[in-house]
């Protein structure tokens, strides 16, 4: 008998016929955004669920779902919108996606530091008026070549960010966990601290997982610690950014301009960076490629099978 698997947003269509032929799938067709209480009451009599990002899977919803319920399979790298340890109490594995995504997200990451240092959301916005006037000193912006690139977590996305800015003649740093080898470093500078790292980011690619400790890590403290003038980028999740904080930066101008695909509260955003010519924000397109997200969610449907054919998948996070 096939398991039962509760799909909680609309896949492509090859994702779906795929998971159609190895489950019994309840699926999505108007991709409503579920809200808590109904995603609780569709996984009734499922075996797993393949969930998203944009489902809070937190302490409550896990102790309000069925026994039956062994697997929560996430449909994203990232993994913040499941409490994976009240998942583990509960004897219910819970996988992430990693790898197929890193090539686009970086390219993304690469996207947000070339609209951010050469004015990309000022130029957009002229040319849609029609009544800009050449000079030579029209939306002059910062050049790549020479500058120096603090990375945020070195890990997969961070190390394929390095090489396409290597490209461009950046010069890289990067504060992660542990010094990589110098094989992974590739010649990049490792820092033993942020503000280490923070003092020389002509550019800072935020890259990092979110987690406790890297909530907020930009804020009215840490802001200090960038030399004037400099460009923050995120790739990776909204929680990094003390927003209030960063909008009085970029006010200030001790923040030349910020490069956003993801912030809190998305699709809200904070008020004040819609107020900045110099904030170039994406909503969320981090891994939106048809190759990418096809791989994604056959990644995501691979755990499923091989979780409960063999009672294991590499990529259990819990």
């Amino acid at each position: 008998m096939k398991k039962k698997i509760l799909i909680t947003r609309k896949l492509l269509r090859s994702n779906e016929e795929r998971a159609s032929k190895l489950f019994d799938v309840k699926l999505n067709l108007n991709d409503e955004v579920y809200s808590q209480k109904k995603l609780v009451e569709l996984s009734q009599g499922c075996d797993g669920i393949l969930s998203s990002l944009t489902d809070k899977i937190d302490e409550k919803v896990i102790n309000s779902l069925p026994a039956s319920i062994k697997i929560i399979s996430n449909f994203a790298v990232g993994f913040g919108n499941i409490d994976q340890e009240v998942a583990r109490k509960r004897n219910i594995a819970v996988t992430n996606t990693p790898d197929v995504l890193t090539d686009a997200t970086a390219e993304i990451a690469m996207l947000l530091i070339l609209g951010a240092c050469r004015r990309a959301n000022e130029g957009i916005d002229y040319a849609k008026k029609e009544n800009w006037k050449w000079s030579a000193d029209f939306l002059i912006g910062k050049q790549l070549t020479g500058s120096r690139l603090g990375i945020l977590g070195m890990g997969r996305i961070g190390r394929a960010l390095a090489k396409i800015a290597k490209s461009f003649g950046m010069e890289i740093h990067y504060r992660n966990r542990s010094k990589l080898s110098p094989e992974m470093e590739d010649g990049a500078t490792f820092h033993e601290s942020i503000k280490s790292l923070f003092s020389v980011s002509d550019v800072l690619s935020i890259c990092c997982p979110a987690t406790k400790e890297t909530k907020d890590i930009i804020n009215k403290e840490t802001l200090e610690y960038f030399p004037s003038g400099a460009i923050i980028t995120n790739v990776a999740r909204g929680d990094m950014i003390e927003d209030e904080a960063m909008v009085q930066a970029l006010t200030n101008r001790k923040i030349y301009a910020i490069g956003l695909d993801v912030y809190k509260g998305e699709p809200k955003i904070h008020p004040g960076y819609l107020n900045q010519p110099s904030a170039f924000v994406l909503p969320h397109l981090g891994s939106a490629t048809k190759k990418t997200r096809t791989n994604m969610a056959d990644l995501a449907i691979t755990n499923i099978d091989e979780f409960f054919k063999t009672g294991k998948s590499k990529n259990i996070i819990n």
